[in-house]
């Protein structure tokens, strides 16, 4: 009885180590790419569903206009009057580089939401989409 039930918890080890060794291993989530292009898209779609889409006050008179295919290497979003999307931009968020080096300036910049875009922008770059 001793050697049954010794070679039943060996066999019950020995599935267990089979079975362990078989679970797939927790997923590395894929590294970000850093690179000027994908940094400006992924700042741009989080910009527009968070300030232009969602109603928010500080944007409410402005609309996105996005220039990403640029032949300077800088994609750029900008946000102009809503009435006169041909009118100077009022804010403009640039990027250059791999990794990017991301610049925004215009008068939005020294108004009350200029610290918000700047951390607002911070974090679109790094990937969070929260607004």
């Amino acid at each position: 009885m001793h050697t049954i039930t010794r070679c039943a918890s060996l066999a019950g080890v020995a599935i267990f180590a089979v079975l362990a060794g078989c679970q797939s291993k927790p997923a590395t989530p894929p590294a970000t790419n850093r690179a000027a292009l994908p940094t400006m898209e992924r700042v741009a779609l989080a910009a527009n569903a968070c300030w232009f889409k969602s109603g928010d006050p500080a944007f409410s008179a402005y609309r996105l206009a996005p220039e990403l295919n640029s032949f300077s290497g800088r994609p750029r979003i900008l946000a102009v009057p809503k009435g006169s999307p041909e009118s100077r931009p009022l804010l403009v968020v640039q990027a250059e580089g791999n990794p990017a080096r991301i610049d925004a300036f215009g008068p939005m910049m020294d108004g009350a939401a200029g610290n918000r875009i700047r951390q607002d922008v911070i974090r679109f770059a790094n990937g969070d989409k929260r607004c």
